[in-house]
C-alpha cells in the first residue's frame, strides 16, 4: 500500500510540475493561462513537491506567499498521511 500511494505522490508531482511548466509557457506567451485554483488544487491533491521544486525551476509564482504555503501545507499533509499508512501497515 505505501509504494503505492509513494508512486501516486510521485505522479501528481510530475503532474503539477508539468503544469506549473506549461503555465510559465503560457505566462511568457501571453495566451490562456492555467488557473492559480488549479495549480494550488494539484498541490494540496499530492503534488506539492513537483509544485515547489517547478516554482524554483521556473522562477514561477514565487513572489505569491499562498503558493509558498500550499506546498509545504501540501507536503506535510503528505507526510502525515504516509506516516499513518506506515504506522497502520506496521502497528496496527
Amino acid at each position: 500500500m505505501i509504494i503505492t500511494m509513494l508512486i501516486v505522490y510521485g505522479i501528481f508531482s510530475l503532474i503539477s510540475f508539468a503544469a506549473y511548466a506549461e503555465d510559465k509557457r503560457r505566462a511568457i506567451n501571453e495566451s490562456w493561462r492555467i488557473s492559480e485554483r488549479a495549480l494550488l488544487l494539484v498541490s494540496l491533491l499530492g503534488g506539492a513537491p513537483g509544485a515547489l521544486i517547478a516554482m524554483r525551476v521556473f522562477h514561477h509564482k514565487t513572489r505569491k506567499w499562498y503558493f509558498w504555503a500550499t506546498g509545504i501545507v501540501g507536503i506535510l499533509i503528505q507526510l502525515a498521511i504516509i506516516g499513518y499508512a506506515i504506522y497502520a501497515e506496521n502497528f496496527a
